[in-house]
């Protein structure tokens, strides 16, 4: 069964924003056949669209995963829903958790449902700064390594680094 390299975006501005990040971080970990490897430092970050609301709490993990693109997907929209994200929300509107998948190992995917790379990765600083944290890997469609895409990024927003840290569980050997 091969394992693949999966960047996923966190990010929460409704509520304990850190506690959520714990909680979907936890669940990502109880994933059959996915481990979670490294998580970014948390940034809080401002929101974008719709401005009127909390400052988000933003960071990347980095999974190694048996789960084809499609089903990991509908496992995070699982955990997403589970942690209190409605199935049907106004784009830019605040939010419990948002999961996305930033790259899966270096395929692009392009369906109804799935965009990977996903499309405003080189747009976002709070994606591109949490994600230098944990690597620096090469964007397959614009091929550029991420540092080279935040060079050129115009995003001007300001990250502030939290002192709070997501910690990664280890799973329990099955008895």
């Amino acid at each position: 069964m091969p394992m693949h390299k999966v960047f996923l975006g966190i990010g929460s501005n409704i509520g304990n924003r850190l506690s959520h990040l714990q909680e979907a971080v936890d669940r990502l970990g109880l994933l059959a056949n996915t481990s979670v490897y490294t998580v970014s430092s948390i940034y809080m970050t401002e929101p974008v669209g719709e401005t009127e609301q909390n400052r988000f709490y933003n960071g990347v993990i980095l999974l190694e995963t048996s789960l084809p693109p499609e089903e990991l997907r509908l496992h995070c929209k699982i955990i997403e829903q589970e942690l209190g994200r409605p199935d049907g929300y106004p784009r830019w509107s605040p939010r419990v958790i948002d999961l996305d998948i930033l790259l899966y190992d270096e395929q692009c995917i392009h369906t109804e449902t799935l965009s990977i790379p996903h499309s405003e990765l080189h747009h976002r600083k709070f994606v591109l700064i949490p994600l230098l944290d944990i690597a620096n890997p090469r964007h397959p469609a614009k091929q550029q390594t991420i540092l080279q895409l935040l060079e050129c990024c115009t995003d001007r927003s300001v990250l502030i680094r939290v002192r709070e840290t997501i910690y990664i569980k280890q799973k329990q050997a099955a008895s």
